[in-house]
């Protein structure tokens, strides 16, 4: 018996362990995609994930590159020229689901592999401080009445993952959302600022933006679409379910990598993401930004990407703001 147990335990350790394989392959540099500019929340994700990658060795050396551009077909023909290497990722934002729909890119989710998902934002929406809207409520009170009475400032185009955040709640609280007056601009920071000065009326933006607006107390933060009340400076503030509008307006951010890298490198990556996601540095990344943690592995974020899809066309289809490539 116990030379049976042994010979067992010597041809198990002859087994090569499948992380340890996929981790001898990702042998050198990693690049690492973001579909946006220098100083944004996809950049801030990105720069954070090279820091505690690299200190915690699970790859050598890690590069980020910016790559904004064309509804991030700039960043995902990177992608494109790296078919099955692993050492090439990307920023995964469900505005790639945006972006299809609209037909800004012939591609989706499913044309790459899915890594993980690592996080989500909250749409919020704002007010100047002296706005006579005290409250979401008294904001959707309005907009039912005369929905194309106010100027709504999103960032950065047309039916991204900002303006399905403000459009979704206000279709379930009974606007007609295709009659409301959306008005975009180059950055958040943009539109608050013409918030600020009188231009539009209303803005929606993500809490990494919306902080340090709250800061120069010349807005007002009416709701945010978090499934519960965040904490810091955002403690006051409401959530759309707490008001009676069962929505979550998210705006997650998680990990892409080429079509045709193999399960045990996509095991390696899922692995090596989630001890970044389980250290004190990002849990304290995170809540700076207001940021809350949402790991989920490669086949539950390919589930999540199935599910926003559902509910971008149907938010996209009333807004009337663009149709899919196949003319759906």
């Amino acid at each position: 018996m116990r030379k049976h147990v042994l010979g067992v335990l010597a041809f198990l350790a002859m087994l090569p362990l499948q992380g340890t394989v996929a981790q001898s392959e990702i042998n050198r540099e990693v690049q690492f995609i973001v579909p946006a500019g220098p100083g944004g929340s996809l950049d801030a994700v990105a720069r954070k994930l090279q820091e505690l990658l690299v200190a915690k060795k699970l790859v050598s050396d890690i590069v980020v590159l910016n790559k904004p551009g064309a509804s991030t077909q700039m960043a995902l023909n990177v992608l494109d020229q790296h078919v099955g290497d692993p050492h090439y990722l990307m920023t995964l934002a469900t505005s790639m689901v945006n972006n299809n729909y609209l037909g800004n890119i012939k591609v989706s989710y499913k044309d790459y592999t899915p890594v993980a998902m690592l996080l989500d934002g909250y749409v919020g929406v704002l007010v100047r401080s002296d706005s006579p809207f005290k409250t979401a409520m008294d904001l959707v009170a309005h907009l039912k009445k005369d929905p194309d009475d106010l100027n709504i400032a999103i960032a950065a185009t047309l039916g991204n993952d900002v303006h399905v955040g403000v459009a979704k709640p206000l279709m379930h609280a009974g606007v007609d959302i295709s009659k409301l007056t959306f008005v975009p601009f180059k950055s958040s920071g943009e539109s608050i600022t013409n918030l600020i000065g009188g231009n539009v009326d209303v803005v929606g933006a993500t809490t990494p933006t919306i902080i340090p607006a709250l800061q120069t107390g010349k807005v007002r933060l009416l709701v945010i679409g978090a499934p519960q009340r965040l904490q810091g400076v955002l403690s006051d503030t409401p959530t759309w379910k707490e008001l009676g509008i069962d929505v979550v307006t998210s705006s997650p951010q998680g990990v892409l990598a080429p079509k045709g890298i193999s399960p045990a490198q996509v095991k390696f990556w899922e692995s090596a993401l989630k001890q970044v996601s389980d250290t004190e540095d990002w849990r304290v990344f995170l809540e700076k930004n207001q940021w809350a943690p949402r790991f989920l592995d490669a086949q539950q974020t390919s589930e999540m990407l199935a599910a926003e899809t559902q509910s971008v066309e149907q938010v996209l289809g009333k807004l009337k703001v663009g149709k899919s490539p196949d003319g759906k």
